[in-house]
């Protein structure tokens, strides 16, 4: 699919990887309503974008693990752009370490990780059936394929998130519908650092993830999504090494446990 003149839906997108998307899209010719849970960190990176490709981008606070906001973010795109063509499922939560989260962390990161993935596609993925097109890129994470040292909460949903990707491109593929799933390892984001707030799990957590490779920047992440798009491909993987690791768990499982211990 080339991404010029599409409309998309970026959740996530006031910062990081998201954000990063976001101006990917714009220069590459896509209109795009950037989404945050954060109204004005939404509206900052929209105001950039719009200052370098005016008209090419609007905003929007919302909590896009509710139906409703979802429903009101495709309502705003195709008020001013058109329907919705491309959605990226970006937003997502890091979750606190260890055994201790709580009911209310596990319903938050399962919202926010994975029912939000499952809720656009339900609004959106029939209209693209019946027009015979639509693309949904699902950020998960090299965790999705591997594991998260420190968070269970994470590890687990971005798991689920990678799996229902995969259900989504197996159901639609030969109807329209491009998936794609992006699994980073390392970026340079506030995520990247979150956990890590003084718990033994939580420092354990970002020291694997940045001594196992590079850590990159959004904007080549967004890059590498972008080229993706064009293929058409399902794993996006901005660190290669990852599926190298993946490969060597699928062949030892035991001896990758090992390790990761």
């Amino acid at each position: 699919m080339q991404v010029a003149g599409k409309v998309a839906i970026v959740t996530g997108g006031g910062g990081g990887i998201g954000g990063a998307i976001a101006r990917a899209l714009v220069g590459a010719g896509t209109r795009v309503v950037v989404a945050d849970l954060h109204a004005s960190t939404a509206q900052a990176v929209a105001a950039r974008i719009n200052a370098d490709h005016p008209g090419t981008a609007v905003s929007a606070g919302a909590d896009v693990s509710d139906t409703e906001a979802i429903r009101q973010l495709i309502a705003l795109a195709d008020k001013h752009f058109g329907p919705v063509d491309m959605y990226f499922a970006n937003a997502g939560i890091v979750g606190a370490p260890g055994l201790e989260a709580d009911e209310a962390a596990w319903s938050l990161a399962i919202d926010v990780n994975l029912r939000a993935h499952i809720r656009a596609a339900q609004l959106l993925v029939p209209a693209w059936v019946e027009r015979g097109a639509g693309y949904f890129v699902s950020t998960a994470s090299a965790a999705g394929l591997l594991t998260q040292i420190g968070s269970a909460t994470y590890a687990v949903t971005k798991h689920a998130a990678v799996g229902f990707a995969e259900w989504l491109s197996v159901t639609y593929g030969d109807q329209g519908v491009r998936v794609s799933c992006l699994c980073p390892q390392g970026v340079n984001t506030k995520l990247l650092f979150g956990g890590d707030s003084g718990e033994v799990l939580g420092a354990a957590a970002t020291r694997a993830v940045t001594s196992a490779g590079e850590v990159l920047e959004p904007a080549q992440v967004a890059a590498d999504v972008i080229a993706a798009i064009d293929e058409e491909r399902f794993l996006i993987l901005p660190h290669p090494q990852v599926l190298d690791m993946y490969r060597h768990k699928a062949a030892d499982y035991d001896r990758w446990l090992r390790g990761m211990r």
